[in-house]
């Protein structure tokens, strides 16, 4: 059977900080080995589809004067539709401010609230407004921002990457986490929670890119944005990943984490 998916890079001009288009280039890749066919559109400012037409939607991360640009137009622009699209079943991977603007709402360094799409029960706090600090005296960056590798149980195994933040993500009672932190902060370096997920939508603090060396979370998104195409699970050919696991294993190792 032949496969296509379309997929959606959200705002490609504005929020892609650390590398994360290279999310995309690794889906699409993964789908060329395997001959499935592979449509992206690029949705940058006033862009809109409709619900039924992606299947997999990815937006990167940017720091808050990217946020505030795009905050209008993914609440009232292109919000309905998203949040449709993932009660179809649609899959999502929102990585870093991505993630944060997914929630109900984001409070900056400035102290101001960025309204969220709500498809996360989760909100967040820049660390900066949390230590009272103004923007003459903002403590020092290792106080306020989390970076550094990132480490997370995912499903019995790992996904590895680094975290480069300033916002604290809380999780309201019920929300589900993406992992358990092993190494590094995730949400908010408090509660050992990373991401959080709802239906297929993922939201991440890891960039890297992500997907390089977690070829097996690639595939996982693969195959949720397939079964939406077409509407039953779908179970991939295997690819050759050995070089994709060295790296993966290499960050374990380095850190000490049982593989």
């Amino acid at each position: 059977m032949a496969y296509k998916l379309v997929i959606a890079y959200l705002y490609p001009s504005i929020m892609s900080h650390y590398g994360d288009r290279g999310n995309l280039l690794v889906i699409a890749q993964r789908c060329k080995w395997r001959g499935i066919e592979v449509e992206v559109k690029e949705l940058d400012l006033h862009a809109t589809f409709k619900p039924g037409e992606i299947d997999l939607f990815l937006v990167g991360g940017g720091a808050d004067v990217h946020q505030r640009l795009i905050a209008k137009d993914l609440v009232y622009k292109k919000g309905p539709a998203l949040k449709e699209s993932i009660e179809q079943g649609a899959v999502v991977l929102a990585v870093c401010a991505g993630y944060q603007m997914l929630g109900h709402y984001y409070k900056t360094a400035r102290g101001n609230d960025l309204p969220g799409l709500h498809v996360f029960d989760a909100y967040t706090v820049h660390r900066a407004t949390q230590v009272n600090a103004s923007l003459d005296s903002i403590p020092e960056a290792g106080e306020v921002r989390s970076v550094q590798t990132l480490i997370v149980e995912w499903q019995g195994t790992t996904l590895v990457g680094f975290e480069n933040h300033g916002g604290r993500t809380y999780l309201n009672p019920g929300a589900k986490p993406l992992g358990r932190v092993l190494v590094g902060g995730g949400n908010n370096s408090e509660d050992k929670t990373e991401g959080c997920v709802y239906k297929n939508a993922i939201g991440t603090y890891l960039h890297g890119p992500l997907l390089p060396k977690n070829p097996h979370f690639a595939d996982f998104l693969i195959s949720k944005a397939l079964s939406h195409r077409v509407g039953t699970d779908v179970e991939l050919s295997p690819l050759n990943d050995e070089l994709e696991f060295n790296a993966h294993k290499h960050i374990l190792s380095t850190y000490k984490v049982a593989v």
